[in-house]
């Protein structure tokens, strides 16, 4: 299985935004600077997390993202499903019943077996997804990342973030 590139930006633009203080926001230019992406490219991956309602939206000139609940209650499942949409990563097409050797559809009443078996690895690694919250990674980043990693993470968020005067200026 093979995810885009956008879960990678997403989850680590989440994990960023786990780190600004309260009301705060970053905006999405910052976090593409941060991350070496392009704007415009991370801005979709943002919108998608914003619709997810992984993130909010603040408007303003002082506006950005910021996460629109607690890190706790934020799984990679829940990004990975923002980004990448909730059909499975593997679709049967039943090519079993196609081609020269195919037999009548009443040959095909039990489920394929490969379908089967696909699906059993896709749900357990959704619950593997679903068990990996935002905050843990967080706190293990913060604990076994090489401290001048974690100080330049932290010191851009700190010169990046920006403080909200109201809760008012959220957008739906």
């Amino acid at each position: 299985m093979k995810l885009g590139e956008g879960v990678e930006a997403a989850i680590h633009c989440a994990a960023m935004l786990a780190g600004v203080e309260g009301e705060a926001t970053l905006s999405g230019a910052a976090m593409a600077e941060a991350f070496g992406l392009s704007p415009s490219y991370l801005l979709k991956h943002l919108n998608m997390l914003s619709a997810a309602r992984i993130l909010e939206s603040v408007s303003g000139p002082a506006g950005g993202y910021r996460l629109a609940r607690p890190a706790e209650r934020i799984t990679l499942l829940d990004i990975v499903l923002a980004v990448e949409g909730r059909e499975p990563a593997f679709r049967c097409g039943e090519i079993r019943q196609r081609g020269p050797v195919r037999l009548d559809a009443s040959a095909y009443v039990r489920p394929c077996g490969i379908n089967v078996a696909m699906l059993k690895a896709e749900r357990a690694y959704r619950a593997a997804l679903a068990e990996a919250r935002l905050s843990d990674i967080v706190a293990d980043y913060m604990t076994e990342a090489d401290p001048r990693s974690v100080a330049a993470g932290c010191a851009f968020v700190e010169r990046h973030q920006r403080p909200q005067k109201s809760s008012s200026t959220k957008q739906a």
